[in-house]
């Protein structure tokens, strides 16, 4: 059975699995202070382009969780889009962990604006509400679509004009960046982005996200708020060395444009069916489509995929680094047959 379901569903890449293996030798220092998760602190930085503050967990919702409670005292709260993963689908992690609130607002195709923001910032200043302190916008959105570096930038300014700051959770940053034909540098350190939860599982690692911090003032109790979220791995080597692979050579530049453009290739063949529906123009690597509910359960007995909506019949379809046209046209040679 091929799945379409997630890019979580994906091996991991040759070239990181290799990284893993060499670095499996002798001994080293724990807990971070060893030279393998100095190096890739220091090619982020210089993905980033300048000296920054990282971290490394096991966890997209690790590091969403941790970093933003980093930055929150339990008064604060964080404003996102109702269907923001922090928000849908990491079990009220966040809450519990920094007893801070997430304060949800309507979105648009998964994003968020500084009037949508702004309608919630009456309660500044009131001792009876949360005080809304940081705005977190997720690139790509959860439901595919992306912000243009214009609009985190107006994001960005926009908070810091009314004292606050801005969160992207990148757990699918690299489709992004890919996407918009822009860099690291230009979509997050240029427009003003405070904290990154820098996502890589999803694009060819086995394990592992980095929590980076723009600003050193604003993480310089991450170390603590790490090992109190039980994140601060005693042989860190092994997912650091992830990223330097993942870096080398750009290689997740080639990952995440497998992806996309297996993306671009799936919903260029779906659109030959009249009767089946795109439901945004593809940016990314995610594809959602409206099918008949019977041509869905057919398809489920080859091919793992979400269905969000059984009343509409919109499926969800991703692709992933290692996804081959071979295996979506098995995809549509199933639709042709029936």
């Amino acid at each position: 059975m091929k799945m379409f379901m997630s890019d979580n569903n994906s091996g991991v890449h040759p070239e990181i699995m290799k990284a893993i293996m060499e670095i499996n030798k002798g001994h080293d220092y724990s807990y971070g202070n060893d030279s393998t998760t100095k190096e890739a602190t220091e090619r982020i930085s210089e993905l980033f382009g300048k000296e920054i503050d990282v971290y490394f967990v096991t966890s997209g919702t690790a590091a969403n969780v941790i970093g933003l409670s980093g930055l929150l005292k339990t008064y604060e709260a964080v404003v996102c889009a109702d269907t923001a993963h922090i928000n849908t689908d990491e079990c009220g992690a966040f809450e519990r962990f920094s007893n801070s609130k997430i304060i949800y607002i309507p979105n648009k195709e998964g994003k968020i604006d500084k009037e949508g923001v702004s309608k919630v910032l009456y309660s500044l200043g009131d001792e009876h509400q949360s005080q809304p302190k940081v705005i977190s916008i997720s690139q790509t959105t959860e439901t595919g679509a992306l912000y243009t570096v214009e609009e985190i930038k107006e994001l960005a300014d926009f908070a810091h004009a009314n004292n606050m700051l801005l969160h992207v959770d990148g757990a699918r940053i690299a489709n992004a960046v890919v996407a918009l034909n822009t860099t690291f540098k230009e979509m997050i350190t240029d427009t003003g982005v405070d904290l990154l939860s820098f996502g890589g599982t999803k694009n060819g690692m086995m394990i592992g996200e980095a929590i980076v911090s723009l600003s050193k003032d604003l993480s310089k109790a991450f170390k603590f708020h790490r090992k109190q979220g039980m994140q601060l791995l005693s042989k860190m080597r092994f997912v650091s060395v992830q990223f330097i692979a993942y870096l080398k050579d750009e290689l997740w530049r080639k990952n995440a444009l497998n992806a996309n453009n297996m993306g671009q290739y799936f919903a260029e063949k779906l659109s030959q069916f009249p009767e089946i529906k795109l439901k945004d123009e593809l940016k990314t690597n995610m594809i959602f489509a409206y099918m008949d509910i019977k041509l869905i359960k057919t398809l489920q007995e080859k091919f793992d995929f979400y269905v969000i909506d059984e009343e509409t019949g919109l499926i969800r379809l991703v692709t992933s680094f290692d996804t081959t046209k071979e295996e979506i046209d098995r995809f549509i040679d199933a639709i042709k047959a029936e």
